[in-house]
């Protein structure tokens, strides 16, 4: 099953996609977004183009987000949930299932601990994921939203045996 962690971002959205098999866990690609310069509605359609584009290429079976944190600036907090919304709304035009994220959720799935940092991450993901090439720290958060996506359904998987 081939999962597409997205890690939302304006500017620079994050993408990871990893292919699950059991327990085992395989890098198929990542990368980074970026929106451009300009109005809003420009970059949020860039956004859109390009993650539909990356689905269609890499044909995800599951995708999960990263849930948006509040922060003290309003505006840069609007702005996000706003390319959240995209990188909800091009999976699910797929008809791909989508699971959230809170970020101390994904850091505790994939490092083990909720406070750890992007540098952390991207070192569990390097060896959860060996040989993988990070196109840099959001595509690495986003390896670590898909992971984390596998490891649940991983522990879902086993209740439903029992």
């Amino acid at each position: 099953m081939r999962v597409l962690g997205i890690d939302p971002g304006l500017r620079n959205l994050g993408w990871g996609v990893i292919e699950v098999q059991g327990s085992r866990l395989r890098h198929v690609g990542n990368g980074v977004i970026h929106s451009g310069e300009g109005a809003l509605a420009a970059r949020l359609v860039s956004l859109h183009r390009q993650l539909t584009a990356i689905c269609t290429e890499f044909a995800p079976q599951m995708a999960a987000v990263e849930q948006t944190f509040v922060n003290k600036d309003g505006v840069a907090t609007l702005k996000l949930g706003q390319a959240r919304g995209i990188a909800l709304l091009v999976p699910a035009q797929y008809g791909l299932e989508v699971g959230e994220y809170a970020p101390n959720t994904v850091k505790k799935t994939v490092v083990g601990v909720g406070h750890a940092d992007k540098r952390q991450i991207a070192h569990m993901v390097r060896l959860q994921l060996p040989g993988v090439d990070l196109a840099g720290p959001d595509a690495a958060d986003a390896l670590a939203i898909a992971i984390c996506h596998a490891h649940h359904l991983g522990a879902q998987a086993m209740r439903v045996r029992a």
